[in-house]
């Protein structure tokens, strides 16, 4: 497994580039929303979505092969603020806080859903919810699995050990309870990182079934207001960091 700090620098640096093309990507977005619907060709609009979701799929790339390296970061993730940690969802944002922003874009008179649109959101919405479901049952059974006998009793062998007070004889003992809790923390660790890949595949796919039901236009203003959402909880998030360390200084 890679040095820790080596995967948080690596992962922050591209994370910060990340965010400066979507900067630009939420600039592209706005100039298609605020034209007329017959100045933009729909070619244009579906390149522009296509760029949209493509910028997205490189994050997920990005993060399932560092999180490989050290999953335990992605849980606490140092290139956030802490506003943004305090809305994550298993790593990332709740997939059901997209249909909030769709019913609230849905009464706009520029968004403007048909009733099929706004059935099938619904089914989707039924959908995704057991899904969710599915990911925090995974993730409670994690966290029961820690708590279980065999762990705990192993944790206690590895206090002893490094106390000097028994499970061994010598060196010897100490080596065997150390490749017990590295096979342990090794199924631990992969159970946290299927996870933290479940959750990220029903963002996705919360993304994926809004864009298919929606026209291109509609995929404009969607992406366009939730990207938005997305950069203003991380200025918000920076402007409080920088006010707590003002106060914390004097």
């Amino acid at each position: 497994m890679r040095n820790i700090n080596l995967v948080v620098e690596n992962f922050s640096e591209f994370y910060d580039n990340w965010v400066l093309k979507l900067e630009e990507i939420l600039h592209q977005l706005l100039q298609v929303s605020k034209k007329r619907s017959n100045d933009n060709t729909e070619q244009e609009v579906q390149e522009l979505v296509s760029k949209v979701t493509s910028h997205i799929k490189e994050y997920y790339t990005v993060k399932w092969g560092a999180a490989h390296q050290h999953v335990l970061v992605f849980f606490s993730p140092p290139w956030l603020t802490p506003l943004e940690s305090a809305y994550l969802w298993v790593t990332g944002w709740k997939p059901s806080t997209v249909f909030k922003l769709v019913e609230s874009l849905n009464k706009t008179t520029t968004f403007n859903m048909t009733e099929e649109q706004e059935n099938r959101v619904e089914e989707l919405k039924m959908r995704i919810k057991m899904e969710e479901e599915k990911v925090e049952s995974e993730m409670e059974r994690q966290q029961v699995a820690l708590a279980d006998r065999k762990t705990v009793e192993l944790a206690k062998m590895c206090s002893r050990t490094r106390n000097g007070s028994g499970g061994g004889s010598g060196g010897g003992g100490g080596d065997v309870v150390a490749e017990k809790v590295d096979v342990t923390m090794k199924g631990v660790l992969s159970g946290l990182e299927k996870i933290m890949k479940s959750s990220d595949c029903v963002r996705l796919k919360t993304l994926k079934g809004v864009l298919d039901l929606l026209t291109p236009m509609q995929c404009v203003y969607f992406l366009a207001a939730n990207i938005a959402m997305q950069l203003r909880l991380r200025q918000w998030g920076k402007k409080t960091d920088i006010t707590g360390s003002i106060i914390n200084d004097n």
